[in-house]
């Protein structure tokens, strides 16, 4: 597909990355003229230097030719007008980046219906969504939901105590009973998406499926249970902080935002009114003493630095803090945060990617089986989807040990009506099923791309 993405800032970088990978044809667009260069530069993309807005601009940039238009500049209204105006010119899809906390639910809906998006993301919201759930489940470093929660992926770390060190899966099975899958195994630079007769190891990062309930149960027997985080303190005041602590107060959570710039922290001491908010430099450790770090249950680093969210986020581990997570938008220092002893970090930027990759891959798809998640874990070198399952499936009724899978690939679970499997080889999948599938090293657009 032709895809045209307008901004090229961090989340621009990281969806022009993400849709060259699919192999589209990107045309990137910003009105500076250096970063406009450089994208041309490091990857294999037309730029065009302008305002996303200006006809004249769009028509060089072939608006009127491309499928798939993006607009994820720093102003809202910037990109809410250039995709206006690139439907007009005949883009057939939009995309629009909307991050101000003004428009609610509803003003969104009516946006998108007067200007004809596709669709609309918030980087921030879409973070504290990840953070809400990793605050839900503090002993999981990922968590990622399918079909409206009635399923779930968790990724856990494995220490150097964990009963499971030199134990086969199919040892694990026996031992601890339920209805669950080891759907991945992260060592280091390495992913597997394991059988039966894998050993796991001390260090090993399991990706564990199944529905909610069954989840808690297999952390209570391996004695992963820890209570969720009822008294947390935030660092920083952004937009992604201002959304977390929405949800967390409105779950009946203790939450403190420590804010430097006081006309942001008034700002957000009024919107949230149960939150405790303190204008103070957060990155004072002697002020974060003072503030109580050692007896919150959660600390999260939010501010705008990387290396600030690192260092204060080990400084809470060296405290004793039972859950800390901290932000980190570039890559190359997601590394050092694990050397660090922080294996929970959030990347808001892969979120976007991980969405607009979903929607690009759906457009694609003209065989019917709609992608309708799709998450990218270790690393990226695995993905988990959830299908659609339409009736043209060719495996439709067959049993799955009889269908030819390719390999590095698993159905981890099959959601039908409201109700969750872990399939066995005698389980077959039937229209309308929501499936969950694994696979490293593949691309798949469309179900039937399962089978060989």
């Amino acid at each position: 597909m032709k895809i045209i993405i307008a901004g090229c800032g961090k989340i621009g970088v990281a969806i022009t990355k993400s849709m060259l990978k699919e192999g589209h044809d990107v045309t990137v667009i910003d009105s500076d003229r250096d970063r406009v260069n450089e994208m041309s530069n490091i990857f294999e993309v037309m730029g065009v230097s302008g305002n996303a807005a200006d006809s004249d601009v769009l028509a060089e940039a072939d608006v009127p030719g491309t499928d798939l238009f993006i607009a994820v500049t720093a102003s809202d209204e910037l990109n809410m007008l250039s995709c206006l105006f690139a439907r007009r010119l005949g883009a057939r899809h939009t995309i629009a980046r909307v991050r101000k906390t003004d428009y609610n639910d509803r003003s969104l809906d009516f946006i998108k219906q007067q200007l004809e998006l596709s669709m609309t993301i918030n980087p921030e919201q879409l973070a504290a969504k990840e953070l809400f759930n990793l605050l839900r489940l503090p002993s999981a470093v990922r968590v990622e939901t399918f079909s409206n929660r009635n399923f779930e992926m968790v990724v856990l770390p494995l220490k150097a105590d964990t009963p499971l060190n030199g134990m086969r899966l199919s040892e694990m099975r026996a031992r601890y009973k339920g209805r669950y899958l080891i759907c991945t195994v992260q060592r280091g630079d390495a992913i597997f998406i394991p059988d039966g007769n894998f050993e796991l190891q001390s260090g090993d990062q399991i990706g564990l499926a199944a529905a909610p309930a069954e989840i808690q149960k297999i952390l209570k027997q391996l004695n992963l249970t820890r209570k969720q985080a009822r008294s947390l303190m935030i660092l920083g005041g952004s937009r992604t902080a201002y959304y977390l602590a929405r949800r967390l107060s409105f779950a009946g959570n203790y939450v403190k935002i420590i804010e430097q710039d006081r006309t942001r922290a008034e700002e957000i001491a009024e919107l949230l009114p149960s939150c405790a908010v303190i204008s103070a430099d957060g990155a004072e450790q002697e002020l974060l003493l003072e503030e109580g770090i050692r007896s919150v249950d959660a600390f999260i680093a939010l501010t705008g630095m990387d290396e600030e969210n690192i260092l204060l986020a080990a400084f809470a581990s060296s405290v004793n803090v039972k859950k800390v997570i901290a932000k980190v938008n570039r890559t190359e220092l997601a590394g050092l945060a694990k050397s660090l002893g922080l294996d929970t970090i959030v990347d808001p930027k892969q979120s976007v990617a991980d969405r607009v990759t979903q929607y690009a891959r759906a457009l694609s798809n003209s065989r019917g089986s709609k992608i309708e998640t799709l998450y990218n874990i270790a690393d990226g070198k695995a993905e988990v989807l959830e299908f659609a399952a339409a009736r043209e499936f060719p495996g439709t009724g067959v049993p799955l040990k009889n269908l030819d899978l390719k390999r590095n690939l698993l159905v981890a679970g099959i959601v039908r009506n409201r109700r969750t499997m872990i399939p066995t080889g005698d389980d077959a999948i039937q229209p309308a099923d929501k499936v969950i599938v694994v696979t490293a090293g593949r691309q798949l657009n469309d179900l039937s791309d399962i089978l060989k």
